[in-house]
């Protein structure tokens, strides 16, 4: 269903009409003037678990994993106007320096008519491109999901110049999510976002969420906002002839919203999906220490 292979720039034909989708109703920028849009992109061919390795190789970095690898050296770095870290359980901000310490378990609930979409979207573009393979019905995570968190290190400086997040179903070693994160502070709010990239054929799918902190503790992550700047969903196409334009498309339908919270001593989160205000897709992820 993914049409033709159009050659080693363009892709499959599939994945070049969803580029051109972007050329013509975003905007092009200097991607070097948006550093907060910034991260990896993928190879047309396809991104799997092996992504890092290869971005690695490519780029002289050194791929570091183990135990004590989170997806932010300090939770601290999301301080910011209206945001104070010291506000969230520190068993929340612990989840996010030492992330490579938990194991994690999965589920997924497609809201009724959506449910084609999902599939269509898996049969189209996600198991081809072993990215963003949302699972279909609770049974695909019933057996576990792997978690991997991998720093890519420069070999001089020793500083981390990528950490990415790597999950898949197990045993079937289905690629849920290659994603990047950092943290960035958008033109359109004051304070650190998490900033996370999902690689794809010539540029990524970047998701900017706001924090926000709750007397219970808990945290709320959102990737909402009404316009270019703001947190939100954004589609970024690379120009493979000049390598510092881009072209961009905010996407302010697609919302999410991530509710980490601590449950009977587990760390437990609530990712919510909604396009045009309806709900469509619920993960629910439950975070235990790896050693119990």
């Amino acid at each position: 269903m993914h049409g033709p292979w159009l050659g080693d720039t363009r892709g499959y034909l599939s994945d070049w009409v969803t580029q051109r989708w972007v050329q013509l109703t975003g905007r092009r920028v200097r991607i070097t003037d948006h550093p907060w849009l910034q991260g990896p992109s993928g190879d047309p061919a396809g991104i799997g678990a092996s992504f890092y390795e290869r971005l690695a190789a490519r780029s002289g970095l050194n791929v570091e994993e183990g135990n004590g690898r989170g997806l932010m050296r300090s939770f601290a770095e999301l301080r910011g106007p209206g945001f104070d870290p010291a506000a969230v359980d520190p068993r929340i901000a612990r989840f996010y320096e030492r992330t490579s310490e938990y194991r994690l378990d999965a589920w997924s609930h497609w809201c009724g008519a959506f449910r084609p979409f999902g599939w269509l979207l898996a049969r189209i573009f996600s198991h081809r491109l072993q990215q963003l393979n949302v699972p279909l019905s609770p049974l695909d995570t019933s057996r576990g999901l792997s978690s991997r968190v991998i720093a890519l290190v420069d070999p001089k400086t020793r500083e981390p110049r990528h950490v990415g997040w790597v999950r898949e179903i197990t045993p079937r070693h289905q690629v849920v999510y290659v994603g990047d994160y950092s943290t960035c502070i958008p033109p359109g709010f004051p304070g650190a976002c998490v900033k996370v990239v999902f690689p794809l054929p010539n540029g990524s799918a970047t998701v900017v969420l706001r924090p926000e902190s709750h007397p219970d503790g808990s945290l709320t992550l959102h990737s909402s906002g009404r316009r270019f700047g703001d947190p939100g969903f954004y589609f970024v196409v690379l120009d493979s002839r000049e390598p510092d334009q881009a072209w961009v498309r905010y996407v302010p339908t697609m919302r999410e919203r991530i509710h980490v919270y601590v449950e009977d001593g587990d760390l437990h989160t609530d990712h919510f999906f909604r396009i045009w205000g309806l709900r469509y897709l619920q993960l629910h992820y439950r975070m235990t220490p790896a050693a119990r």
